[in-house]
């Protein structure tokens, strides 16, 4: 199997979404309660980190490519 790139914006994305439903989860076992207007903004925010994340590992490999230091580019 072909090695795959780390990806941290997925991560990030993975873990605001696991969050939001282990919330979720929580609140329907009645162990934890929270107001549901809340989660919204705060998957909202999650996205966004992940977004910049992302953005971010983009310009980095472009750069050691550019640079010539083993990196692949996109």
């Amino acid at each position: 199997m072909r090695r795959h790139d780390f990806d941290p914006g997925r991560l990030v994305l993975g873990l605001v979404l696991l969050g939001g439903c282990l919330a979720y989860l929580a609140a329907a076992r009645g162990w934890w309660h929270f107001p549901a207007y809340l989660l919204l903004p705060v998957l909202a925010g999650g996205l966004c980190v992940a977004g910049v994340a992302s953005s971010l590992t983009l310009v980095v490999r472009r750069r050691r490519a550019d640079r010539g230091e083993g990196g692949r580019a996109l």
